[in-house]
């Protein structure tokens, strides 16, 4: 399930759903739960959203003419800028964990959708790395910014469809923080 949704958040984080995303999205049932309401939302939210309105949204949220209302990186919102410490203390970790940056991807690595895909992979074994990597990655690379951001996607003027991808997001890690706290 873990795995699940840090893919669901890595690709929805990287590029706005197309239609055959959105149909699939809107068949997704969650239970009563908080974190299950949220996706009974994100499924609701996926019924009503036409593929234009969402890349509308999902270019006015995290792209932007000049800048997105969202900048997905840690660095700027660790630091304020892009590029920075965050940035470089990520990339060093990832290369002591054998993890390369995938070809073809423009993106930093402190992208939050790069960040969930790299956790997607580490959860479900696809990237192999010793036991306790995912834990290493979200602690000092996600965990100090990572609810900010979901919560600003909440937020946004602009997010519709994905003030519900918001909600589920800063639930979602909110339950992994938790759960590496209790693991000690």
């Amino acid at each position: 399930m873990r795995a699940h949704a840090y893919a669901l958040l890595g690709s929805l984080l990287q590029r706005a759903p197309d239609a055959d995303l959105l149909s699939r999205l809107a068949q997704l049932r969650g239970d009563a739960s908080p974190l299950g309401l949220a996706l009974t939302e994100i499924a609701a939210a996926a019924h009503e959203a036409s593929t234009e309105g969402v890349e509308r949204e999902f270019f006015a949220l995290f792209i932007g003419i000049g800048r997105g209302e969202i900048v997905p990186y840690a660095s700027f919102y660790l630091t304020g800028f892009l590029h920075e410490r965050p940035l470089a203390r990520l990339r060093d970790d990832l290369s002591r964990l054998s993890i390369d940056r995938a070809e073809g991807v423009a993106e930093p690595e402190d992208h939050a959708g790069i960040l969930c895909e790299i956790m997607a992979g580490l959860t479900s074994g696809e990237l192999p790395a010793p036991a306790g990597s995912d834990r290493l990655i979200f602690e000092k690379h996600m965990a100090p910014w990572i609810g900010r951001f979901f919560a600003d996607i909440e937020a946004a003027a602009a997010a519709r469809f994905y003030r519900h991808v918001g909600m589920f997001g800063r639930l979602f890690l909110q339950i992994e923080s938790e759960a590496f706290a209790l693991a000690g």
